[in-house]
């Protein structure tokens, strides 16, 4: 579970209710993976996320969806039968970094934030901070992530988790997971 960050690094917020942003999304993302020195570096994703928690699976929901399309060179980890969260995080990315040296990671997760928020996407450059919404001091991870806003922050941030909506995390997940599959359909056939 990550809190929205306003740091200064590229973060861009993607509202999945207006019709085109999915090839907004999937643009930047396509441009984000381009620019970035990831060419002959293995493509890891990272979903990280708790399938006990309606608030904080949608890492492990992306996990399942991509984990579908087999056409596409990529190492996956975090997905709703094997979930990476706060317990095995750690050893999670100590495996990646030795069976997949330079890898170039793509971090999904929750999110909390603003209530006006709720059911955007961001994009970003640079580690994800996971657990930072309910104050967990996890390693942080990716070099480009992406987090879906489940719901707004404020106190008793881990009863949110519970009482989160599950249509809102499906509706994030399929926008995640139809902007990746319409990037990597543009970065093969490039």
């Amino acid at each position: 579970m990550n809190k929205e960050l306003d740091i200064e690094r590229k973060l861009y917020y993607f509202n999945t209710k207006e019709r085109y942003s999915v090839y907004d999304f999937s643009s930047r993302l396509q441009n984000m993976i381009q620019t970035k020195p990831s060419k002959n570096r293995p493509l890891v994703f990272l979903c990280i996320g708790s399938d006990r928690a309606t608030g904080d699976c949608l890492g492990p929901i992306v996990g399942y969806k991509l984990s579908k399309m087999k056409q596409y060179n990529m190492a996956l980890y975090g997905t709703l039968e094997q979930p990476v969260h706060a317990k095995n995080l750690g050893e999670t990315i100590n495996y990646i970094q030795v069976h997949h040296p330079n890898a170039f990671v793509i971090a999904v997760d929750a999110s909390l934030g603003k209530s006006s928020h709720i059911g955007y996407i961001t994009l970003g450059e640079g580690p994800l901070l996971p657990g930072a919404g309910v104050d967990k001091d996890l390693p942080p991870v990716g070099d480009i992530f992406i987090t879906g806003i489940v719901n707004f922050s404020g106190m008793l941030d881990h009863m949110l988790l519970q009482t989160t909506r599950l249509n809102v995390v499906m509706a994030l997940a399929d926008y995640i997971c139809t902007g990746i599959n319409y990037c990597f359909y543009q970065l093969t056939k490039d």
